[in-house]
């Protein structure tokens, strides 16, 4: 029985070798064809998104030394002539398999990370994937201090103080009142306790942040200085220059980015802290460039939403907008500042590309960037 369950054995594997043999003597007979795939490609589905590279790296960011000399016998414990790699960016890019457009480099807020961009409290598509499907290479940056980036030359003091309520508020998705979250009349947030538990679960804190003295302390040159390292790696990558897209506080670095490379295409900045003042250096560099800039700035603000808490700050915080994009556009640049409401989309609040109709806002900023991207 043992012979027998040998020889059969042993069969098999000659009929393999055999098979094997005469599929490589065909490749070695002049057979140049590609491998076929259409039995991948029939079971693709046809909205699938295909990526043809992903990866991540590390930009910009420098080095810090400890006096003394490192003691290796006691390596555990030593720390004096020690190093450490701090302060820099951490990127996650994709490249699709038709890229036909510009890279698109996006910063986060405060408080959040690069994962805003990828996806929604409610588990929909971000804009990250969206913009992929339109031909845009994407590049998702934790700014430094933050996220996958969190080494830092500072020492921070980060709290463990509750503040959802701050935050929901100050992002006008509505206010929280008789001991419940309420939404903005016409709210395009997903609503719901499990979105909002995602939504909440998104904050991450900054490494370097004195909470304790009540200094968020945010070093916008070191954070514009690791992007503009970044999108110049984009550049040594792909050979093309960068959309960058802002957020909230990330807007503020964004602009300065501008002072520390020459391959920032455009600006895309999403309801960001303030523009820069006319006559600044980051003005004058954006100028300079011939940077075009394009603000988008969702609903309930201004000081006629009564019931909205935080809508008169953010009216203020628009207003410089205008004064930028009138000094800009005169100067010779190209400035848009885009109010949904104007366009006939409502409902919308600080983090509108994860509200229900970010496709529909996707798709405006792709039609600006068509139009005034080079």
């Amino acid at each position: 029985m043992k012979h027998r369950f040998a020889a059969l054995l042993l069969a098999g594997i000659m009929a393999l070798s055999l098979a094997a043999c005469g599929q490589q003597s065909a490749a070695n007979n002049g057979s140049t064809s590609e491998p076929d795939t259409s039995a991948v490609q029939s079971n693709t589905p046809e909205d699938a998104l295909i990526i043809a590279q992903q990866g991540m790296f590390s930009a910009g960011g420098t080095v810090i030394t400890s006096d003394g000399t490192f003691d290796v016998s006691n390596y555990y414990m030593s720390r004096e002539g020690s190093t450490a790699h701090v302060d820099h960016a951490n990127v996650l890019y994709q490249i699709p398999a038709e890229e036909s457009s510009l890279p698109m480099v996006f910063l986060h807020g405060y408080g959040q990370s690069r994962m805003g961009w990828m996806t929604t409290p409610d588990g929909r598509e971000g804009w990250s994937d969206m913009f992929l499907r339109m031909g845009h290479s994407v590049w998702l940056i934790d700014q430094p201090r933050r996220g996958e980036a969190g080494q830092t030359s500072v020492a921070g003091t980060i709290t463990t103080e509750p503040s959802d309520q701050t935050w929901y508020t100050q992002f006008r998705i509505g206010t929280y009142l008789n001991d419940e979250f309420t939404y903005n009349e016409g709210s395009q947030f997903p609503a719901g306790e499990e979105s909002l538990d995602q939504f909440f679960r998104q904050m991450t804190p900054d490494t370097g942040m004195d909470n304790a003295g009540g200094d968020q302390n945010i070093d916008n040159a070191v954070v514009a200085q690791a992007v503009a390292a970044a999108i110049d790696e984009v550049y040594e990558r792909t050979g093309k220059d960068s959309i960058l897209v802002t957020h909230s506080q990330g807007g503020m670095p964004g602009w300065e980015t501008a002072r520390y490379t020459d391959h920032v295409a455009a600006i895309v900045a999403i309801e960001p802290g303030m523009a820069p003042q006319v006559d600044s250096d980051d003005y004058k560099a954006l100028l300079e460039k011939k940077v075009p800039v394009t603000f988008y700035y969702g609903d309930y603000i201004g000081a006629e939403f009564t019931d909205v808490p935080a809508a008169a700050m953010w009216g203020m915080m628009a207003s410089t907008a205008d004064t930028f994009t009138e000094a800009y556009n005169a100067a010779g640049g190209s400035s848009t500042v885009v109010h949904l409401p104007d366009e006939g989309i409502t409902g919308n609040d600080h983090f509108m590309f994860q509200d229900l109709n970010n496709d529909v806002i996707a798709d405006h900023i792709e039609s600006w960037i068509q139009a005034n991207v080079k």
